[in-house]
């Protein structure tokens, strides 16, 4: 059984069945203050990255009625951004492994800037889209070189505390962006949506001169790779997003994914360092921590977009009210993050993770079970006890994909962290689009039912790892 670094507990562990993989050695993080001035540029990147996304889409009907676009042709905006980010986080990382983490992080403000200007000055469809998708470009050259920023602005000891301060600055952005969106609708263009990022990302850019200076790879790039995963995760995420309305062109996209996934994962198993890392998923720790943060993230993206079906069909509640409601999840979540990463100083994250995921899980099906003319108060718990559980398993399991690789792997690791967000995101919302199309009467107790399946599975995996000790020792 593994020490728990001699710190008291009344919890009695069961017997595990190896020892806790040593964290893999990291830098020695940024002295104070130029450490604060980079954390900013990061938590800067990271805002601007969340609320564009959530403000898009609060002001796709106001698109929709101005530009004169038909409202199914209007989620091409969204997908656009996500599609890009899905596609090309992983192939830039290994960009940003060979040009520096820095010049890499100003590329893509700069790259963000120019796609929000472009969507500014949209005067149709194709115009916007074409934005959106180099918003999604300078969004992946950013997410791409989080976690490996991560990794060289913080000591190893201290990596919770900056992964729980970004969780609660997501959790925050959350909250703010749907306020802030309707605001900015009511008394300008909807055009403005897109301009009022500029400013912060231009703060960002300045505070990036205190960003680490990391010593750039010196070895070729791996192009055929590149172009084989961006094949493979477009295709793949395009072809879910088409299966309830072009069927026949979601196959072809599905089966093109299929053939160039497996073409990728041949080829990256012949290398030392490929830019697809199998060699990290080859490491149980990460592997398994990868799987959770995917179905985490994939549970909570299901169940956001189809429980307000759920309040306002089947329960009949007011859109302002589950507006009201659906405040409580982030809120769970920012409140969680700071205890999540003290936590995590004490107990294995496999076991933090495990308590997480079950109180989601206990949460969601709750929330199916209580009478339509319940108090809206136990419908509120149940949201802001879903975002606690979540904000419980974030920082103990990312904290375990960013410190279970070596360190001159760390743009390739950042990059999965990033993906497994992005993949169980975007896969989730897709199977919610499914569900409702297989039945309009049903589809929303069908979605949540995958909700329920994905953290039940995600459950399972935590305490799998947990009892054969596949987790990183306590720092």
């Amino acid at each position: 059984m593994p020490k728990l670094n001699a710190k008291p507990s009344s919890i009695s562990q069961p017997q595990r069945q190896s020892p806790a993989l040593k964290p893999a050695q990291g830098s020695a993080g940024l002295p104070k203050p130029r450490r604060y001035w980079a954390v900013a540029a990061i938590l800067l990147a990271i805002t601007i990255s969340v609320m564009d996304a959530s403000i898009a889409n609060l002001a796709l009907p106001t698109i929709s009625k101005e530009l004169g676009i038909p409202p199914h042709l209007t989620v091409w905006i969204v997908n656009a951004y996500l599609v890009t980010l899905i596609a090309t986080t992983i192939p830039l990382s290994a960009v940003g492994e060979r040009i520096g983490f820095i010049r890499m992080f100003r590329c893509g403000i700069l790259i963000f800037m120019c796609g929000s200007t472009l969507c500014a000055l949209a005067t149709n469809l194709p115009m916007l889209v074409t934005g959106r998708v180099v918003n999604g470009l300078g969004g992946a050259v950013m997410m791409s070189i989080f976690g490996a920023m991560m990794r060289h602005i913080y000591p190893p000891r201290e990596i919770a505390n900056g992964i729980s301060l970004n969780a609660m600055m997501v959790g925050v952005s959350a909250i703010l962006s749907p306020a802030l969106g309707a605001f900015i609708i009511s008394i300008a263009s909807w055009h403005w949506i897109f301009i009022f990022p500029i400013p912060i990302c231009l703060i960002s850019l300045i505070f990036s001169h205190y960003l680490p200076r990391v010593d750039a790879l010196n070895k070729p790039y791996d192009f055929h790779s590149a172009l084989l995963n961006i094949i493979t995760f477009a295709c793949f995420i395009t072809g879910l997003n088409l299966l309830t309305n072009q069927t026949l062109i979601s196959m072809a996209l599905l089966s093109i994914a299929t053939i160039s996934g497996t073409l990728l994962w041949r080829r990256s198993q012949r290398q030392a360092a490929p830019l697809f890392p199998v060699d990290l998923l080859k490491i149980p720790t990460f592997k398994y921590a990868v799987i959770v943060s995917a179905l985490s993230f994939g549970t909570a993206s299901s169940a956001m977009l189809s429980l307000p079906f759920f309040y306002e069909n089947i329960i009949g509640l007011p859109t302002k009210t589950v507006g009201l409601l659906f405040m409580a999840w982030p809120i769970g979540s920012t409140l969680m993050a700071r205890p999540s990463a003290r936590l995590s100083a004490i107990y294995p994250a496999s076991i933090l993770a495990a308590i997480g995921s079950c109180i989601m899980l206990a949460s969601l099906l709750l929330l199916t079970f209580i009478p339509h003319s319940a108090w809206l108060g136990w419908y509120a718990l149940c949201m802001f006890c879903c975002g606690l559980g979540f904000g419980f398993i974030q920082t103990p399991n990312n904290k375990t994909i960013l410190l279970s690789t070596p360190l001159n792997r760390s743009g390739a690791t950042g990059a999965m962290q990033s993906g497994a967000r992005m993949f169980g995101q975007s896969t989730g919302a897709a199977l919610v689009a499914v569900s409702f199309h297989l039945s309009a009467e049903r589809g929303v107790f069908l979605a949540l039912s995958i909700s329920v399946l994905s953290i039940a599975i995600a459950s399972l995996i935590n305490l799998i790892r947990f009892f054969r000790g596949q987790d990183i020792e306590i720092l």
